[in-house]
């Protein structure tokens, strides 16, 4: 019993440190002086060098799922509709969760992990002593590269998983790419498309709060470092679900599901 108290105290904690956290961005944002060059870098760090990775993952994802849900639709005679069952899966669900979760492991641990080594090592404190503003150059231009980039990378995501369905549509069978990209239009909306793009905004601002807030918090020297880099895939990760969640009941309110 005592346990279960100390642990939901330890979360209530945590999660009041974060918010707080959150809220210092939030004012630190709509200040004047933005960094943008770093923030140029750090889209380019966090955006374009998690591509690679972003598209592979989905492409082969696409051609995966294009395989193994083809028998099932082909025994009750509705192989035909697989392009946009497909389709609607990726944009709505798979797609932006997929990369969401690439980007949890990749951009919040080398977040958490580049923010505690510079708290470990005293950076952070040279920074403040030498008049420099550390959160608004190491935290707030992280925060709004991930969350500017994230869209951008589920898009791409998205483009890459209909290409291999393509692909996997054709290993049996033979289908234009006209033909193709009509069965998948006419049963994407917009109603599809935007609230998974909504989301990921939000997916991106998880990963960059969580990411900089373990990092900006660390301690315990270098096994401190180590615990930032792991604490903060576990709980961004976890946020993605949450957000998810809450993305969904609320768009099914709105009717757009």
């Amino acid at each position: 019993m005592n346990n279960a108290i100390l642990s939901l105290q330890l979360f209530l904690t945590e999660t009041a440190h974060i918010s707080r956290f959150t809220g210092r961005f939030f004012r630190e944002v709509f200040k004047r002086n933005q960094e943008f060059r770093e923030l140029l870098r750090q889209a380019f760090v966090i955006g374009y060098k998690s591509f690679p990775l972003v598209g592979i993952t989905a492409f082969i994802m696409g051609v995966v799922l294009t395989i193994q849900s083809r028998p099932t639709l082909a025994a009750v005679g509705a192989e035909s509709w697989l392009p946009a069952m497909v389709s609607v899966s990726i944009v709505r669900e798979i797609g932006p969760i997929l990369t969401a979760l690439i980007c949890c492991g990749k951009i919040g641990s080398s977040i958490g992990a580049e923010l505690g080594s510079m708290k470990v090592t005293e950076q952070i404190d040279a920074m403040e002593v030498s008049g420099t503003n550390p959160f608004k150059y190491l935290v707030v231009t992280r925060v709004l590269a991930s969350t500017l980039t994230l869209p951008l990378l589920v898009i791409l995501a998205d483009g890459l998983a209909l290409y291999g369905c393509y692909l996997g549509v054709n290993i049996k069978g033979v289908t234009s790419v006209h033909l193709f990209f009509n069965h998948v239009f006419q049963k994407l909306s917009y109603g599809d498309v935007l609230p998974s793009i909504i989301k990921s905004i939000f997916f991106g601002l998880a990963i960059g709060i969580v990411g900089c807030y373990k990092g900006y918090n660390s301690n315990k020297g270098t096994e401190g470092v180590g615990e930032s880099a792991n604490s903060a895939v576990v709980v961004s990760s976890l946020l993605v679900f949450v957000i998810d969640l809450l993305a969904v009941q609320i768009a099914d309110t709105m009717g757009l599901t």
